[in-house]
């Protein structure tokens, strides 16, 4: 069921789960959309057995884009409350709320406002769209998921490597200067070898993944799904 599509009268009063995507508005190099994350938190949302789903929270902590043009953050502060806010909300009529994350960045925001939505006794968690092995940002990984959900939506001719080393490496001034003092084009990895079979495959992984993780429902220390 979709929320935006439904009446009030249409919603069961206690869905298995209400899925709320949560991705951001940030760059994606020259090749990939703003609304990358939000995609693909969107899709795997979509996918979840026995769920009701929202409209997309499409803003996130993206601090560390802030160089580029088209990025918009609105901090991990504001995240948090408005994430603690919309599951306050959310438990009035539903029974479980699980966010859907598909940005990196919003972790922290994500883990605090779920821990203090459980401290209160309302039955939150949520799941990283997250594929085990994948470069840091916009490169294979992404591409591939990108041309597989929206190939009218990715610039491929533009696709470019970016820096390439690893994001353990690249996580100190990253932290302290943001992307763009390490990759000026703000894509870490190498695009250019994306497929949409790839991105079909890393799709099928990630839904699996979150679909066997919702049905356990054991969340972790951080709130999260496993």
């Amino acid at each position: 069921m979709w929320l935006a599509n439904s009446t009030w009268t249409d919603v069961r009063p206690e869905p298995s789960a209400l899925a709320v995507p949560v991705g951001s508005t940030e760059q994606h190099g020259p090749h990939l959309p703003l609304d990358t994350d939000t995609t693909i938190a969107a899709a795997v949302a979509a996918r979840l057995p026995d769920s009701v789903i929202t409209p997309a929270i499409a803003y996130g902590a993206s601090g560390e884009h802030e160089g580029f043009a088209g990025t918009i953050s609105i901090g991990q502060a504001a995240l948090e409350l408005l994430l603690v806010e919309y599951g306050r909300s959310a438990c009035g009529w539903a029974s479980r709320v699980v966010f859907v994350n598909g940005h990196g960045g919003n972790a922290h925001s994500l883990a605090n406002a779920v821990l203090q939505l459980r401290f209160e006794g309302r039955d939150v968690a949520w799941l990283p769209c997250a594929v085990a092995g994948s470069d840091a940002h916009a490169g294979r990984t992404e591409t591939s998921l990108m041309l597989h959900l929206a190939p009218d939506r990715v610039r491929f001719d533009r696709a470019e490597p970016g820096n390439t080393e690893p994001i353990e490496t690249l996580l100190p001034q990253l932290r302290t200067a943001g992307v763009a003092a390490v990759s000026a084009n703000g894509v870490l990895g190498d695009p250019t070898a994306a497929t949409t079979t790839e991105g079909a495959d890393l799709f099928e992984q990630l839904v699996t993944h979150c679909s066997d993780a919702l049905a356990r429902w054991q969340p972790d220390s951080r709130g999260m799904l496993r």
